[in-house]
């Protein structure tokens, strides 16, 4: 028996403390399994003393219920299937309005194509759009353009994971088909688009970022890649993401900031904000359970969208923490990202967290009179705040909040992913299958020894937590800058991070400066209203990165740092395994099914 296993019946029988638990829990898992000897070594260590009857009562629980765990671990779950208990944040019940997918581009006026075509790669999806619709290009044409610079950029910066070419030919046929008849449907029509690799794509390797599962081939179509296929986007890669989602390493390197391919692009949606920022897809889809959205775009001075917690199905994708991961779009617009998310959002039945609530784009939400918090500096209260004189342009109302709550010792409410991610990761875990983890292993290790009331009571002060972070946003309509990734991902806001404008960076290349803005619970597009306002005063979002330099560099294999010493650094393979998508040719392996 597992020493897990006895931790939880232990708490169940309000005997001793944690200490005596961890104990017992470590004897009981001894082929002998739990004897009255080894209990009373228990107590010597743990100097808590029992009673007869208390041992009797402990040896009675453990031992009853070693030949339960042991026959219920011979039950398979596959990592995808989670708890029957389901996170809701603290907005009011979903009246089921039922979903209304009729979103447009707030610009009419149709663009002319571009004759450069790394103009028309880095053109956000509303000008795509209008072009494909216009039959200035068709979507076969502009697919081909992305899987060409894929193909040329991604052995760099090791964004892609497998390019998805014969699935992309067909879905871009089939739409210049459905234009040419007249079955428009909709600004997605046509756009080519990647997919952070925990979505899972029938045919393709769903890997996850770590080399157990580079084989892995899921038969469910996720959700939201099913949504967008059904809006007529083209997906054309499965893109990078940090092990098991952390960081921006996989098992193919490192996944590189195109503004500054010598450093990493963040994580953990690292290959979405890597290639959208590079102009390699139209748009993508990342997902964040603490930050791997709205990190790599400040990174890579993309726009990336949270939604709420419970507005984009979860489901085919690869769970972290059940109660706290969310999808989303990362794009080189705001508006791009209203799209998007009125593709994807919505309720479904395969993802019992989501519900259906009321979007619209365009929203006849305004931004006069909106009331804007914000945190007063404490160092260099008179330094120029940009995005402060943004908002005032807009006729926006500026309120000092002053600094979110304090939560006692929120941080370790982040154990909650832990504990919910190493229950994911369990089997694998056991057998052994940890390499290339980043972190993982040794947090996952640890979280088995975390109790199931410890567990509820960080559930319990999350609960506390979402209510102070109620309070504090209540009297605004949004936030600008307040910087409260713990509280918000915790409580399930909504959150958009854009590129206000760029710096040099120290080394060569350039270093996004981020603008975020935090809005209500289920509040979307209100939020989204107010940061397409604030991007209308920008032009970052519009400025390219200067890749064939950097490309020259990585070329002569001077992208990497050079080793300690004075030795000579070694030229980067070009391109090595590591380096490019595994499946260059885009024609889907022999299926394997996952095992666990």
């Amino acid at each position: 028996m597992h020493r897990r296993d006895v931790l939880q019946i232990l708490a169940g029988t309000g005997i001793g403390a944690p200490a005596l638990h961890r104990a017992i829990s470590v004897m009981a898992s001894r082929p002998d399994g739990l004897t009255a000897e080894s209990l009373q070594q228990a107590e010597w260590i743990t100097q808590i003393p029992l009673d007869e009857t208390e041992r009797e009562a402990i040896l009675k629980a453990v031992n009853d219920h070693v030949r339960q765990f042991e026959s219920l671990r011979e039950i398979p779950l596959p990592a995808t299937l989670g708890p029957a208990l389901h996170f809701q944040t603290l907005a009011p019940p979903s009246n089921d309005p039922g979903v209304c997918r009729n979103a447009r581009v707030r610009q009419r006026k149709i663009p002319c194509r571009p004759a450069d075509d790394e103009e028309l790669a880095f053109l956000p999806v509303t000008a795509l759009s209008g072009l494909i619709r216009s039959r200035q290009i068709s979507s076969l044409e502009l697919t081909r353009l992305y899987l060409a610079r894929l193909k040329k950029y991604s052995p760099m910066l090791r964004c892609t994971v497998t390019l998805t070419e014969e699935l992309a030919e067909q879905q871009a046929k089939q739409a210049d088909a459905e234009i040419q008849c007249g079955k428009y449907r909709g600004p997605l029509h046509g756009i080519p688009w990647g997919a952070k690799d925990l979505i899972s794509v029938p045919g393709y390797p769903t890997t996850w970022g770590i080399p157990a599962l580079r084989d892995q081939v899921l038969e469910e179509t996720a959700t939201v890649a099913r949504q967008l296929e059904q809006a007529g986007a083209v997906l054309v890669a499965k893109l990078s993401l940090g092990a098991l989602a952390m960081g921006d390493r996989w098992f193919g390197g490192m996944t590189r900031n195109p503004w500054n391919p010598r450093t990493g692009s963040s994580g953990s949606s690292a290959g979405s904000a890597s290639a959208t920022a590079a102009g390699l897809v139209g748009f993508s889809i990342g997902s964040e359970t603490l930050g791997s959205i709205t990190s790599p775009a400040k990174q890579c001075g993309v726009t990336g969208f949270r939604p709420t917690f419970g507005r984009v199905s979860r489901y085919g994708c690869m769970p972290l923490s059940w109660s706290m991961d969310k999808i989303g779009p990362i794009c080189r617009s705001v508006e791009d990202c209203a799209l998007v998310f009125d593709a994807i959002h919505g309720a479904d039945p395969l993802d019992p967290t989501t519900a259906n609530r009321p979007f619209a784009w365009p929203t006849p939400a305004r931004c006069q009179g909106m009331k804007i918090g914000y945190q007063a500096a404490n160092r260099n209260p008179e330094r120029p705040r940009p995005e402060l004189e943004i908002l005032q342009q807009l006729g926006c109302q500026l309120v000092d909040l002053g600094p979110p709550p304090q939560f006692e010792n929120y941080r370790a409410l982040a154990k909650i992913i832990d504990i919910e991610g190493a229950s994911v990761m369990d089997q694998m875990l056991r057998d052994g299958q940890t390499e290339g983890w980043n972190s993982w292993k040794n947090i996952f290790q640890s979280a088995q020894f975390i109790s199931a009331i410890d567990y509820l009571r960080l559930q319990r002060l999350r609960s506390r937590l979402m209510q102070q972070f109620e309070d504090y946003i209540a009297p605004v309509d949004a936030l600008v800058n307040v910087f409260e990734i713990f509280q918000t991902n915790l409580a399930g806001h909504p959150c958009v991070v854009l590129p206000r404008e760029f710096s040099d960076a120290r080394g060569g290349g350039k270093r996004p400066l981020p603008l975020t803005l935090t809005g209500h619970l289920n509040r979307d597009d209100q939020l989204l209203a107010l940061a397409h306002a604030v991007q209308g005063k920008l032009t970052a979002h519009q400025q390219r990165p200067p890749l064939d330099d950097w490309l020259l560099q990585y070329e002569a294999g001077e992208l990497d740092p050079k080793p300690a010493g004075n030795a000579e650094a070694k030229p980067e393979a070009k391109p090595d395994q590591s380096a490019k998508p595994d499946n260059q040719n885009g024609k889907p392996p022999a299926a394997k099914r996952d095992k666990k």
